[in-house]
């Protein structure tokens, strides 16, 4: 006996489509990383079937595109209709190779534009787009690294470099780095549920979804600078962050005398090296007073203050008040300044 076939139950359409365009030596991670919470938040769990959400990498060519670490990454589709999608994202990654990108690749950002589809630039996607002409009117997420890159490519804007990402009606772009996950979540919560984006987030072990004013954890707004061996300098300090080098030490690590060093700081941004130093960790500390439940001491610890007594000396001169306070006012802006505001806890 013949059994009857079973119902077909109907696949419903995804809630979420994007299709992404890779630039050459494009940012592996920043481009996983939102991928990935696209997949989580697709189906049951961490099964990675493309249910709820379909993402679909195109490009005029089957040819590899090569990420800036070298991995490369084969084309699934060819351009089309760009309104099969909810969002067309183009991956950026090195400065240099901005211009290389196929001109096949802006036509079709473009034909999207045009057509309506909401465009997203991820890491240095933003410079692609406005390289385009399709930023215009429109604010942009750029990473603090990047800042001075940006204005010097595109006379006249001015990006948004102390947030994570940024929403401006249909043009979305965020800072590259993880900070990718956290825009995807946010396109997963407007598009399948809030429920989603967290089950996404907590299985990439990222503790929640962030606002997009989120501040990236950078330099301080007013280091920015266009003279190259401060910036260098700059970065280095970053990188020793927790065991600062002295004037000397720095300027013996970049191949300068001290003295030049200190004329090109006083030049850039009218203070010394050591200064500067001292306002990057303070940023540092107050952004993680901010956003992390650690102990001055810690804190302390972290950004390269030689105790809580160190830190707390420093912050105070810099900000009228002990780090302990100043955490108070944030997370309660009512707070008065009780016994325990300045504890060391």
């Amino acid at each position: 006996m013949v059994q009857p076939a079973r119902p077909v139950t109907p696949v419903p359409p995804p809630r979420l489509r994007i299709g992404f365009i890779l630039a050459r030596r494009f940012t592996l991670c920043a481009f996983a990383s939102f991928v990935d919470v696209l997949r989580l938040a697709a189906d049951e769990g961490d099964r990675s079937r493309p249910i709820l959400c379909r993402w679909r990498v195109l490009s005029a060519s089957s040819d590899p595109v090569e990420s800036s670490c070298g991995i490369k990454v084969s084309p699934e589709d060819r351009f089309g209709d760009p309104r099969q999608f909810d969002y067309i994202a183009v991956v950026g990654g090195l400065i240099g190779e901005i211009e290389s990108l196929d001109p096949r690749a802006v036509d079709y950002l473009q034909q999207a534009a045009a057509l309506g589809v909401p465009l997203v630039g991820i890491c240095t996607g933003a410079f692609i787009l406005h390289r385009a002409g399709l930023m215009n009117g429109y604010r942009a997420c750029v990473s603090w690294f990047h800042h001075d890159d940006y204005l010097e490519a595109f006379e006249g804007l001015l990006p948004v470099s102390d947030q994570i990402f940024v929403v401006d009606r249909d043009r979305l772009t965020c800072s590259g780095g993880v900070t990718s996950a956290q825009l995807a979540a946010f396109l997963v919560d407007r598009h399948i549920g809030s429920a989603a984006a967290r089950k996404a987030l907590a299985i990439m072990i990222i503790d929640e979804a962030m606002r997009a004013e989120r501040p990236q954890p950078g330099l301080p707004l007013e280091l920015t600078t266009h003279d190259d061996l401060v910036k260098r300098a700059l970065l280095t300090v970053q990188q020793t962050i927790d065991t600062p080098l002295t004037v000397k030490r720095l300027a013996e690590r970049l191949g300068v005398s001290r003295r030049r060093l200190e004329r090109h700081f006083m030049a850039a941004l009218g203070l010394g090296p050591q200064e500067a130093g001292r306002k990057v960790r303070l940023a540092l500390a107050r952004n993680l007073l901010r956003h992390t439940d650690r102990t001055v001491s810690q804190i302390a610890a972290e950004t390269g203050f030689a105790d809580a007594s160190h830190l707390i000396r420093a912050f105070r001169a810099e900000f009228g008040e002990t780090p302990e306070l100043w955490r108070l006012h944030q997370r309660n802006p009512g707070a008065g300044a009780g016994p325990a505001a300045g504890s060391l806890s």
